[in-house]
């Protein structure tokens, strides 16, 4: 296993992050495009993320914005992240990031008196044939690097974006992450699906979780850590260690020590 950190909001900066990581032995970072600093216009600047990387011996990975939606019915809005994640994979291949890592977009519901209604399924032709697109632009743009999208779970796949990963996952250029504070703070329903598919799996977020409670420090909630971290293991999995603090990040890697995993 590989351990690596997010982009903390108390990092003011970039060698802010490599500092930490560097001075906990750890092996890379990923970029979260959630944050204004980490945008594709930011991040098309590789020269200086080439630099760090090379001054601190630390990688890449690539977490993309979480609003990310190729399947939305405004095709401007679509065209605009398909052209977001386009950049990105760009990015990838110049900065040597294997990993990037993506949510699922649940889309808009529709409540009735009786049910709730999501749309991506009511219009699910619409929403696969995106999809499919969506893939092909992937393939057509990795080509032969050896990066993988990487789907993670959040709080429980709706049926249409199983199915929709599993197509994606007919394609080398996807694989799964698995969240394991997301699952267990999700009742775990998403654990079946995953380990059926456990052979795609490539890449981690590890922080405990308590009920609906999660992105906690290791070893101090209910997650079974030993029974996931066998699961990385055995597939040479990238883990970034998704706390939200310095803090218990810092605790979180003594826990790894302390258990042997580091």
């Amino acid at each position: 296993m590989i351990f690596g950190i997010p982009t903390l909001i108390e990092n003011e900066n970039l060698e802010e992050s490599f500092e930490l990581c560097s001075g906990l032995r750890l092996n890379f970072i990923e970029l979260n495009m959630n944050m204004p600093q980490y945008q594709v216009e930011s991040l098309s600047k590789t020269d200086l993320l080439l630099d760090l990387k090379d001054k601190y011996h630390i990688g890449y990975t690539i977490h993309l914005d979480e609003n990310l939606n190729v399947c939305d019915f405004n095709k401007s809005v679509a065209d605009a992240y398909m052209e977001t994640v386009k950049r990105t994979i760009h990015i990838a291949k110049e900065i040597d990031a294997p990993v990037i890592n993506m949510h699922m977009n649940h889309g808009v519901h529709f409540t009735l008196p009786d049910k709730k209604v999501q749309l991506f399924e009511m219009y699910n032709q619409f929403y696969m044939d995106r999809i499919k697109a969506f893939r092909n632009m992937c393939e057509n743009e990795i080509g032969t690097a050896k990066i993988k999208i990487c789907i993670e779970n959040t709080d429980g796949y709706k049926n249409y974006e199983r199915r929709a990963v599993k197509y994606l996952l007919e394609s080398e250029a996807f694989a799964l992450t698995w969240d394991i504070g997301h699952c267990n703070s999700a009742g775990n329903v998403d654990e079946e699906f995953i380990l059926q598919n456990e052979e795609h799996l490539a890449h981690f977020h590890i922080h405990d979780s308590l009920g609906n409670k999660d992105h906690m420090t290791l070893g101090t909630g209910e997650i079974d850590l030993e029974k996931r971290l066998s699961a990385a293991k055995r597939h040479n999995c990238r883990c970034v260690i998704e706390t939200k603090t310095v803090q218990a990040l810092k605790k979180s890697v003594g826990w790894l020590k302390v258990n042997g995993y580091m």
